[in-house]
């Protein structure tokens, strides 16, 4: 009975620290919500956030283009000459690369 009384006191002594200690483990590892899925959830968040910004970057470089399609009549026979190489009927498209491989 003697193991058992000391046993007793020093729970007694110490309670405010084991309960500490077991509120600590629940809310950092055994709750649904834990710090660790929250950490996740905040670092999937940032991620997301930044994903975001470069579309909304996208959107706007887009939105700007065609701004400046409208605003310029020249601009769509720029664009489709440089980018898909039409032409007109009475012209000859050449095409250069610059594959130098060493």
């Amino acid at each position: 009975m003697g193991k058992l009384a000391s046993l007793w006191n020093w729970l007694q002594r110490r309670k405010y620290v084991i309960t500490l200690l077991a509120f600590g483990v629940l809310i950092v590892f055994v709750d649904d919500n834990n710090l660790i899925y929250r950490w996740q959830l905040r670092r999937e968040a940032l991620r997301l956030q930044e994903e975001v910004a470069a579309y909304q970057k996208a959107y706007d470089d887009a939105t700007r283009q065609l701004q400046a399609l409208k605003a310029d009549s020249g601009a769509v026979e720029r664009i489709a000459r440089e980018r898909y190489l039409m032409k007109r009927d009475n012209e000859d498209v050449f095409v250069f690369k610059d594959d130098v491989r060493r």
